[in-house]
């Protein structure tokens, strides 16, 4: 088997990663909510927690999922109401990191999983796992072009966060709570950054080659994948903005 039909599914899953991410990542810095999808991602990876620890795995998409919707309701009521709303969301990425840990603690391979549920490795993702994801984030995707724009007030607020929760729900799963954080904010913080093009589009390609050279890096060097996804793309997305500083 050629390198080519190994990783393909891989690549691909990377750049409909960094699409579906500079969506909402971009978004989330215009609000400077940054810690929102972290706390969001936090909180679903302790569903997928309890699955893993006393279910042994079973139900671990659902339990993912309403976990997520539930970190997604309680900051859009929080957005609301709560005063200092960053604040609030980063106490609720700590209590989800630690419930985590502290779930994970019943398992005699919890500080394996703990790693897992931060940064996983995509770069073996099977066809048939590329299709599940790709089928969520088209559809999430179609809602966020068509539908979201369209509200206003209370429903479009609802509908971003349930629709970054159903996100995460798959990414989380997929890539680990800390790639996720890293392919919202990086590529889109440096698309802002700029001005010459347009921010999504910039964004997505700034994204796209970081994250495919991570994974080419990765392969060769034998490297943990999720951990190198996270320094490539941070440390591309500070050095372009550092640069634009100056």
């Amino acid at each position: 088997m050629s390198i080519i039909e190994l990783l393909w599914p891989a690549f691909v899953l990377a750049i409909a990663l960094v699409f579906i991410h500079t969506i909402f990542g971009i978004e989330i810095i215009k609000r400077g909510v940054i810690f929102t999808d972290l706390a969001i991602g936090q909180i679903a990876a302790s569903g997928m927690a309890i699955s893993i620890a006393f279910m042994g795995g079973a139900y671990q998409s659902v339990m993912t999922l309403l976990f997520a919707i539930l970190g997604a309701g309680i900051i859009t009521w929080a957005t609301k109401k709560i005063k200092r709303i960053e604040a609030f969301i980063g106490l609720l990425y700590a209590f989800g990191i630690s419930s985590i840990m502290l779930i994970l603690a019943q398992s005699a391979e919890g500080t394996e999983l703990f790693s897992k549920l931060s940064a996983a490795d995509i770069l073996f993702t099977t066809p048939e796992d590329l299709y599940k994801d790709l089928s969520v984030y088209g559809g999430v995707a179609l809602v966020m072009l068509f539908v979201y724009p369209r509200l206003k007030g209370l429903a479009q607020e609802l509908l971003f966060f349930t629709m970054l929760a159903i996100t995460v729900t798959s990414s989380v799963q997929s890539a680990g709570v800390l790639v996720v954080f890293a392919l919202l904010i990086a590529p889109a913080y440096a698309g802002l950054t700029q001005k010459r093009f347009k921010t999504f589009g910039f964004a997505t390609i700034f994204g796209s080659i970081s994250i495919l050279v991570a994974l080419f890096v990765s392969y060769h060097f034998d490297l943990p994948t999720g951990y190198t996804i996270i320094f490539t793309t941070v440390s591309s997305s500070l050095a372009f903005v550092t640069i634009k500083s100056i």
